[in-house]
C-alpha cells in the first residue's frame, strides 16, 4: 500500500469505505439495534467526506494512514459475517489491504514502533485479557512495551 500513490491509495481507501457501509447494512452485527447501525454507518461516511475532501495540511500519506486504521479498526479486531463479508469484497475487488493481527506482529517484535501501534494497544489490551485471548504474560510484556514508549516519546 505505502507504494501507491497518495491519490491511488485514497482511491483504494474510499473504496473500502463503500464496502464497508455495505457490509454493514448487510450485515450489522445481531447485537445492533437500528440506532447502531444507523450511526455506524454515519460515521464511515463521515470518514469517506474526509478522505475526499481532506483540509490542505491533512493531504498526505501520513494523515491518510491514520484514516485507513479508522476505517479498518472494526475488521481488523473483530469477526462475524460482516467482517467476512468486507473482507472477501476487498480480495476480489483487489484492492491493497490485507487483515493482519497486529498484536501478534508487535509481540513478536517486542517494541511499539508508531502511536497508531500505541493506541491500538491501549484500546485492546483490556478486552482481550477479558476475553482470555491473551494471558498473563503477554500482559505484562504489552504494559512494559507501553511504558517504553511512553518513554521514548517523553524525550
Amino acid at each position: 500500500m505505502n507504494k501507491l500513490s497518495y491519490e491511488e491509495q485514497t482511491r483504494q481507501l474510499l473504496a473500502a469505505i463503500d464496502i464497508a457501509i455495505t457490509a454493514f447494512q448487510l450485515y450489522s452485527p445481531k447485537n445492533w439495534d437500528d440506532s447502531i447501525k444507523q450511526h455506524v454507518v454515519k460515521t464511515y461516511l463521515s470518514f469517506k467526506s474526509d478522505v475526499q475532501n481532506p483540509e490542505p495540511k491533512f493531504k498526505n500519506k501520513e494523515s491518510l494512514r491514520y484514516s485507513i486504521d479508522e476505517v479498518f479498526t472494526y475488521f481488523q479486531e473483530d469477526s462475524g459475517d460482516a467482517v467476512d463479508y468486507f473482507w472477501q469484497q476487498i480480495k476480489d475487488t483487489g484492492l491493497d489491504f490485507k487483515r493482519e493481527n497486529k498484536l501478534v506482529k508487535i509481540l513478536k517484535r517486542k517494541k511499539i514502533k508508531t502511536r497508531i501501534e500505541y493506541d491500538f494497544i491501549i484500546d485492546v489490551l483490556v478486552p482481550y485479557q477479558r476475553e482470555r485471548l491473551i494471558g498473563n504474560d503477554e500482559v505484562d510484556l504489552l504494559n512494559k512495551l507501553l511504558s517504553d514508549y511512553e518513554n521514548s516519546s517523553k524525550e
